[in-house]
């Protein structure tokens, strides 16, 4: 699952149909063609671009990152750029998919994190790969249901107090990330018995406290009061519950023993045919007051623009520090399947 942000998302941008584009006219070669995650990119940013940049922007929109490579790997033609996470861009850059970009026209590269790059082991120089958003899933609190303190870890799980009332994401990689992070090992590890560890405590510790594995309902069960403690993102949670009940409601934090988290990246395709434009985007994004309304409008933390918070006129949803000690979940190859079969036993097993 992704991120779930249509929730509070701005009206979505028309979508265009760019299989096969095999010419162009003059007209068309003032058109950019962006292939991204859905309502992920907010429509007064496009607006602006087009007017200082006397073009079009053409937004196709994807659900997942599989979705997008099964497309692209098929033979999907004319998209300029496109938005994969750390693993489908690892994955890309090794197969030749993306062209590296233009770093002359890439004025606002001083402004990335470096903490954000020193993450990105797979294209720390940004040759191929400039970060757009860096997120992880964390721990929502309801503190009009707890009844005594809590610890603020992965831990919190085995905490009687929320037993039946508690939820976990649908997602492997999610939840073992969190038990092998909480256990001090990190959410990339392939050793068997490490894994093992991380999967007995879910299963013995976690899941007896849990309804269940949720990956999509988790925001409206928080909000109605039925679920007081969930793992999943902060945009799923706050969108659910009424704006004026967030303080007094919602405690929601990144374990300080940090966890999974994801980077998606703006990328240019290999055959892309607008790529001097596709430079211009890149580097428009990351104007410090233009990056500030994209985090705006989802109320996202400022983490991989940090020049942008000045600009910020919304307050985030938690603070970006928490992100510091967070991972980036790596493609593991054969290994995935390591996790698979632990998740299965997991899921599954009473």
């Amino acid at each position: 699952m992704k991120r779930c942000i249509a929730k509070i998302a701005l009206a979505a941008l028309g979508l265009a149909a760019v299989m096969g584009l095999s010419s162009c006219t003059k007209k068309e070669e003032k058109i950019l063609y962006l292939y991204n995650w859905t309502y992920y990119t907010p429509e007064e940013v496009i607006l602006q671009f087009e007017k200082e940049f006397n073009c079009t922007v053409k937004v196709d929109s994807y659900a997942s990152n599989e979705e997008m490579y099964a497309k692209l790997r098929a033979g999907a033609k004319g998209y300029d750029i496109v938005v994969p996470s750390q693993d489908y861009a690892s994955i890309m850059i090794a197969q030749g998919m993306l062209r590296e970009l233009d770093q002359s026209k890439f004025t606002n590269r001083a402004n990335i994190n470096p903490v954000v790059l020193e993450k990105a082991t797979y294209d720390p120089d940004m040759k191929y790969a400039v970060p757009y958003y860096f997120g992880a899933a964390g721990i929502a609190v309801n503190k009009q249901k707890a009844t005594r303190s809590y610890e603020h870890s992965w831990n919190i799980f085995a905490d009687k107090q929320f037993a039946g009332h508690a939820t976990m994401m649908d997602d492997m990689r999610e939840v073992l990330g969190d038990a092998l992070a909480h256990q001090g090992k990190s959410v990339n590890e392939t050793d068997d018995d490490t894994l093992q560890a991380a999967a007995d405590l879910i299963s013995e510790k976690w899941k007896p406290n849990l309804v269940k594995f949720d990956a999509e309902g988790f925001g409206k069960s928080f909000a109605s009061g039925d679920f007081w403690l969930c793992q999943g993102y902060a945009e799923v949670i706050y969108s659910e519950v009424p704006e004026e009940k967030w303080d007094e409601m919602i405690d929601f934090f990144i374990p300080e023993e940090g966890g999974p988290s994801y980077l998606d990246s703006m990328c240019i395709l290999k055959d892309a045919p607008h790529y001097a434009l596709a430079n211009e985007f890149i580097n428009f994004i990351h104007r410090p007051e233009i990056y500030a309304q994209f985090l705006d409008a989802f109320r996202f933390p400022c983490f991989v623009n940090m020049n942008a918070a000045q600009y910020m006129t919304s307050k985030p949803m938690y603070e970006a520090s928490q992100m510091n000690n967070c991972e980036l979940k790596n493609d593991l190859g054969q290994d995935l399947d390591k996790y698979n079969t632990l998740w299965q036993k997991i899921r599954f097993t009473d």
